[in-house]
C-alpha cells in the first residue's frame, strides 16, 4: 500500500515558515500521529520508518523544526531565532491545531525521539488538551548532558557517531545527510540547554489529564539516558502524576530505535501500543 507525501507550509505564532508534511496512505483513517524529530536532523529521515505505521490507518503529520531541514533553507541551520526553543515548542502546539481541523474526530498521539522527546515533554504541561496519547523515543528526564561524553562508550568507534545505532549502514546515512549532524549557534545551544535542564515535578504536570496513555521506548546503551539512570526518574514523575506509562527497553539498543537493527521489531511493537492507546480513546 503506497504512502503519499502532502507538502505545506505553515506559521508558528510569531509568522515563522515551517515546512510541514502529511503522510497518509489509502487505508480508512483511524487516528493522527504527529512527529516531532530530533536534534541535527529532519522529519524525512522517519517516512519509510513510520510507513507500516501509515498503511495501518494514521495520518501523520511532522514538521522540520526551526533551524532544520526544510525549515531552514540552508540558510539557517542551528538556529532556531529569536524564540528560542520555546517556540519551537509552541510551533508543535500549532500543528497540533491543523492536524486537529484538517482530522476532526480523530484522536491524535503526539510522537517525539530524542530533541522532540524533550520539546514534547515541555509541551506536556500546556497543551495536554489537544492530544489523546503521548509516544517518546530516545528520551531521559531533565538534566545536563556533558559535552564530548556522548559516543564515549563506544570507543574506539568506528565514527563519531556509532551511539546512533548498531547498523553501520544507518549511521553512514546520517553522516551522508546534509541535514543532519548540524550545529547550534551559541544562542540556540543555550536555549535548548535551558529547556533539557527545566525541573519537572508533578506540580508542574498538575493539569495534564489522569490517566493520559503514554508510551517510551529507549534502547539500554543509549548514552542519552546514561544506563536508564535519567530515565527512571521521568518514568517515576509521570506515574506520580497519574499517567499511564507504558516502558519498553531494548536491550543492546543504541539511541536511534527506529534505524536499530531490530527496527521491524521496534515498528511493530509501536503500533501495537497505539492500536491499543486508540481504542482506548474510544472508550473512554
Amino acid at each position: 500500500m503506497t504512502v503519499r507525501e502532502t507538502r505545506f507550509r505553515y506559521e508558528g505564532e510569531d509568522g515563522a515558515a515551517l515546512a510541514g508534511f502529511l503522510w497518509r496512505s489509502e487505508a480508512p483513517a483511524k487516528a493522527v500521529l504527529q512527529l516531532a524529530h530530533g536534534a541535527g536532523e529532519h522529519s524525512g529521515r522517519y517516512r519509510e520508518r513510520l510507513g507500516p505505521i501509515a498503511q495501518a490507518g494514521y495520518v501523520i503529520y511532522a514538521a522540520d523544526h526551526r533551524g532544520h531541514g526544510l525549515t531552514s533553507g540552508m540558510t539557517s541551520l542551528g538556529d532556531f531565532g529569536p524564540g528560542g526553543a520555546p517556540a519551537a515548542v509552541q510551533d508543535m502546539a500549532v500543528l497540533s491545531r491543523h492536524a486537529r481541523t484538517e482530522q476532526p474526530g480523530l484522536p491524535l498521539i503526539l510522537m517525539g525521539h530524542s530533541m522532540g522527546a524533550m520539546f514534547s515533554q515541555a509541551y506536556l504541561p500546556e497543551h495536554s488538551d489537544l492530544i489523546d496519547a503521548l509516544v517518546l523515543s530516545g528520551t531521559a528526564g531533565p538534566g545536563r548532558i556533558e559535552p564530548g561524553t556522548i559516543n564515549r562508550d563506544f570507543e574506539p568507534a568506528r565514527t563519531p557517531y556509532d551511539w546512533l545505532s548498531r547498523d553501520p549502514a544507518e549511521v553512514d546515512a546520517y553522516i551522508d545527510d546534509p541535514f543532519c549532524g548540524i550545529r547550534f549557534t551559541p544562542q540556540s545551544q543555550a536555549s535548548f540547554a535551558t529547556l533539557r535542564e527545566r525541573e519537572l515535578t508533578p506540580k508542574t504536570l498538575a493539569k495534564v489529564r489522569r490517566g493520559l496513555p503514554v508510551y517510551v521506548f529507549v534502547g539500554d546503551a543509549d548514552p542519552v539516558n546514561a544506563k536508564m539512570t535519567r530515565l527512571t526518574p521521568l518514568i517515576d514523575v509521570y506515574r506520580a502524576a497519574g499517567l499511564d506509562v507504558t516502558l519498553k527497553v531494548y536491550p543492546g539498543g543504541r539511541h536511534e530505535m527506529l534505524n536499530e537493527t531490530n527496527r521491524d521489531e521496534v515498528v511493530s511493537d509501536l503500533l501495537a501500543w497505539l492500536d491499543a492507546a486508540v481504542a482506548g480513546v474510544g472508550r473512554r
